[in-house]
């Protein structure tokens, strides 16, 4: 082993010193099922870490991409409500990180009698999907020992089979019918000694907890000592040794009435020889050391202090806007990794039981974690649109290829929506430079944009109808919309 060492210093490996002292036992705590429910039951921090990001990651849930009617699409939005999908997942998460592991049984009416084979899509007939039924890794469900070994299963490596009980009975469960809510990875034995689920986060930030606890503690008993009276009295030894017990009680019951009437206006009378100080406590230099464990248990469970504890940045000219940034790729990580699965399983069993198929083109996307304001939004549209209307006019896109982009604008923005597959198909995709140039006389005109009509009382122009397609108009009708936004 290479290491540095000082022998005669006592510095360095195998020394005898205070570091050398120190040694990090495998306590494994995820296996401490009272502790775990003890911790966020009481304690608010922990119940922080545990809820804050998966409230996160499913808050602006995702966005379907596909062709279907309007109509099938808000048939598998009602479906997510009904079924109270989205607090199914969210439970599951926050169980997979309290216990290390949670589980969700797919809910399909008339499958009670083949739970044990696995999910043929063929089988769910329509209207059978009931939802999902979440349990905790000690409450309900536990692996059993077969593991898939189907390298093409998207659970390669993971048990084949759950063993779920209810109040009605023992069942085997395919893991097909199963979605697994893991806690933090863990290495190989570790994972085989938490029976291939993960790790709880309490692990991760239960040392960094306890001195943060402990010095909050600390802190609040300091409180009672922040202000000291003592009263010196000449041979009030002596009258405690040897005075009889009238003298002893009369002299207390002085003392505690005293006490009890000292205020702002109260009298406190003593002999001449003696003295009353008072000693006050200073707090300087605590609240650093407060923080600083704050700051442990905020890197520990990777939530900025902000957001974990409720408080503004420290420090001149601190926005917290980057320590958000990371917070928000750690989601975006999070909701790939984790939440991407779960819905890879269940959505495909959605579509068949409301629609009767999978969609061909069905995708989806995560919406963004931080919600932009109507403004943003807006001044972000105009920008890309801007862009976009510049190339075609200086001749480089067709029509065609300008609609595709502003379809692609509208996954980001939410807007063009109603520019559909069948109407990029019919635009022509000829290169005309400068066909949407402005007109010469009106291009700088102040409140008129690329050759907008004058604005009549909604403050929005009229469409000029042109014999290109429409295009000019459509261009015009989007930039009176944006600017006409952004005057709101």
């Amino acid at each position: 082993m290479d290491a540095f060492q000082n022998v005669m210093a006592r510095l360095g490996a195998g020394t005898a010193n205070l570091l050398e002292g120190t040694s990090y036992p495998l306590t494994r705590l995820t296996q401490q099922y009272q502790l775990m429910n003890s911790l966020y039951r009481s304690n608010w921090i922990i119940r922080r870490i545990i809820d804050t990001i998966p409230e996160d990651m499913t808050r602006n849930w995702i966005n379907l991409q596909t062709q279907l009617p309007p109509d099938d699409i808000r048939k598998v939005d009602r479906l997510w409500r009904t079924r109270k999908l989205k607090s199914r997942i969210l439970e599951g998460l926050k169980w997979g990180r309290l216990y290390g592991g949670a589980g969700g049984v797919i809910i399909i009416e008339g499958h009670e009698d083949i739970l044990d084979r696995p999910l043929d899509l063929d089988m769910v007939m329509p209207g059978t999907f009931k939802g999902l039924l979440i349990f905790d890794r000690w409450s309900g469900i536990s692996p059993n020992a077969e593991l898939v070994d189907d390298i093409n299963d998207p659970d390669f490596g993971f048990p084949k089979s759950y063993q779920v009980t209810t109040d009605d009975g023992v069942w085997q469960v395919h893991h097909s019918r199963v979605i697994r809510f893991t806690g933090r990875e863990l290495p190989y034995w570790e994972k085989l000694a938490e029976v291939h689920w993960g790790a709880s986060e309490v692990e991760i930030v239960y040392d960094e907890l306890k001195k943060r606890d402990n010095t909050s503690y600390n802190i609040a008993s300091l409180i009672f000592l922040a202000n000291l009276r003592v009263l010196k009295m000449g041979g009030l030894g002596e009258d405690l040794a040897i005075a009889d017990e009238k003298v002893q009680s009369d002299l207390y019951n002085v003392l505690q009435a005293q006490n009890w009437l000292m205020s702002n206006l109260g009298l406190y009378v003593m002999n001449k020889d003696d003295e009353f100080q008072t000693h006050q406590y200073t707090f300087s230099g605590l609240n650093e050391i407060y923080e600083s464990f704050m700051m442990d248990v905020s890197g520990a469970c990777q939530i900025p202090v902000t957001k974990l504890f409720g408080r503004s940045p420290a420090g001149m000219n601190a926005t917290g806007e980057s320590d958000m940034e990371n917070y928000y790729e750690i989601i975006q990580q999070a909701q790939e990794s984790e939440l991407a699965p779960i819905l890879d399983k269940l959505l495909p069993i959605m579509f068949v039981s409301e629609l009767g198929g999978v969609p061909d083109d069905f995708d989806y996307v995560f919406n963004p974690v931080r919600t932009p304001s109507d403004k943003e939004v807006a001044e972000l549209s105009e920008k890309k649109t801007t862009s976009i209307v510049e190339v075609y006019n200086a001749g480089l896109i067709g029509r065609k290829t300008a609609l595709k982009e502003l379809k692609q604008l509208g996954e980001s923005t939410g807007m063009y929506s109603n520019i559909t597959d069948e109407d990029i198909e019919k635009a022509d995709d000829d290169v005309n430079p400068g066909d949407l140039m402005p007109h010469e006389e009106d291009a700088y005109n102040y409140g008129r944009f690329m050759g907008a009509a004058p604005q009549d009382r909604t403050g929005l122009s009229p469409i000029r109808h042109t014999n290109d397609g429409g295009f000019k108009g459509l261009t015009r009708w989007i930039r009176r919309s944006l600017r006409h936004r952004l005057g709101d």
